[in-house]
């Protein structure tokens, strides 16, 4: 392979959109090769969707590969500032608003459908009036929602357009380490599996692996002395409800997104990825994706719905998180989130606990027998009843049950004894990344992008740390 223009390490939308607006800047014939551990979005499939069962793809076929997790997922485009990152840390309100309407523009494009939830000011504030008498916080987030069929195909658009430049390359299966010379990125170490390791240069390199690579990333970060900030660890569970609980809310907003701040310890508790007429599901993180302490893989919860309606189950299933903010000398974590997964995993011999509320309310195991009556019927048919409280800390699961408690008060059922609740789910932000507003480390030539830079936390955003990373290396060049 001769020398690259630029290398993006990570495929998902970070990565993506920095290729997409390279060559609207360059040309078809400007060389970018893009790499990823996992597959090209055409042979990324995941068995239990279509088995009932996981077989522990490596790396899992959810999490890696062209378009990263957001293949798969259930495809909501965030377009407010105000939600799924931090990147208004890093430029202006209005810039980043416009940022968020270009590449809207650019998934409306590759064929996004039209529609945007949010958008009915005055029902949005009635709910946020509701939720307002019960110290609830409502998000105001007009949301376009691909679902996961059009998700895939619009991020399969992208990817078959980007082949036909003739300057374009994709790598599958391979892991990408930056090669840094006298302070300046100057190229990478490509190891594509069943090949010897290749250093390829390139005058730029850019690291958007996501947050399945945000421990790579830290160590790369840590290696080359770029300061890095702890963010905020997000552990909780998923929640599944009957549609019925959650329609008042979802029909308008499709993902109501709240806020609460516990009674008793007064930790801030959010619900996310809400996913109406959705599946709960099951991914996981890789060993290699782990700091050195403890190298196994884990098993997380997560959910996902399509768009049409012929595809919807009975029930709305959304994540609950407790957000904590560690201080010194507390450093990992990643390493924390992983090893509360792991004891989830530890009780169900290595998948996802479910377990009704009123069975841990009354401090009992949920087992087969209670399950059966429950008249919330799970989704997830391979999780393993159980109980959540040989899993989470103490503060977390009584921050969860207040939230669940409160919450009810704008969707009545919520607070329900056959309300099923499934862990663990992490999100991992890891370490904040040290960069300036164009994205640039303190490496000369190495930029650090999207979820697993700790500097954006979904679709929207990290598409936009990608357009504004090709927009500078553009400028760079021309000047």
């Amino acid at each position: 392979m001769n020398k690259q223009n630029v290398i993006v390490i990570g495929a998902g939308p970070a990565g993506i959109f920095t290729a997409l607006e390279l060559y609207n800047k360059f040309g078809d014939d400007y060389a970018v090769t893009v790499v990823d551990e996992g597959l090209a979005i055409d042979r990324r499939h995941c068995p239990a969707r279509q088995k009932g069962q996981c077989v522990r793809c490596k790396p899992c076929n959810i999490m890696s590969g062209w378009a990263g997790a957001g293949a798969f997922s259930d495809g909501k485009l965030s377009l407010s500032e105000e939600v799924g990152g931090n990147v208004t840390d890093y430029l202006s309100v209005d810039k980043t608003r416009e940022l968020i309407r270009y590449a809207d523009s650019i998934y409306l494009q590759y064929g996004a459908p039209e529609t945007v939830f949010g958008l009915n000011d005055r029902k949005v504030e009635e709910i946020s009036y509701e939720c307002s008498k019960h110290n609830i916080h409502l998000v105001p987030c007009p949301v376009r929602h691909m679902g996961t069929e059009y998700s895939y195909e619009v991020l399969k658009n992208m990817y078959d357009a980007l082949l036909k430049k003739p300057g374009f390359t994709f790598l599958e299966r391979t892991h990408a380490d930056p090669i840094i010379q006298d302070g300046r990125a100057v190229g990478a170490v490509l190891a594509t599996r069943g090949k010897e390791p290749v250093e390829v240069f390139a005058d730029y390199i850019v690291a958007a692996p996501g947050r399945g690579g945000a421990a790579w990333l830290n160590k790369i970060a840590k290696e080359n002395n770029i300061h890095v900030t702890n963010n905020e660890v997000d552990i909780g569970v998923r929640v599944e409800v009957p549609n019925s609980v959650m329609d008042d809310l979802t029909k308008h907003l499709y993902e109501a997104k709240m806020v609460y701040y516990s009674d008793t310890f007064e930790n801030k508790v959010r619900t996310f990825c809400m996913n109406p007429g959705g599946i709960v599901s099951e991914e996981h993180y890789d060993e290699e994706f782990s700091d050195s302490f403890n190298k196994k893989s884990i098993a997380v919860v997560n959910g996902h719905s399509y768009a049409d309606e012929g595809s919807h189950t009975q029930n709305t299933n959304f994540a609950l998180l407790v957000s904590t903010k560690f201080t010194e000398p507390f450093n990992q974590p990643i390493e924390y989130g992983r090893y509360i997964a792991q004891l989830g995993n530890m009780l169900t011999g290595g998948g996802i606990v479910v377990q009704r509320l009123g069975d841990l309310l009354m401090g009992r195991r949920t087992d087969k027998t209670r399950l059966a009556k429950s008249t919330t019927v799970p989704t997830l048919k391979t999780a393993v009843p159980g109980d959540l409280s040989f899993v989470l800390p103490h503060r977390h699961l009584t921050s969860i049950i207040e939230a669940l408690r409160a919450f009810d008060k704008v969707a009545p059922g919520l607070y329900s004894k056959n309300t099923l609740l499934y862990g663990v789910e992490v999100k991992f932000y890891s370490s904040k990344i040290d960069v300036d507003e164009n994205f640039r480390t303190a490496i000369d030539g190495l930029y650090a992008i999207g979820d697993g830079a700790g500097i954006t936390r979904g679709l929207m955003q990290a598409s936009v740390t990608g357009v504004v990373v090709a927009r500078d290396i553009a400028e760079r060049t021309e000047a």
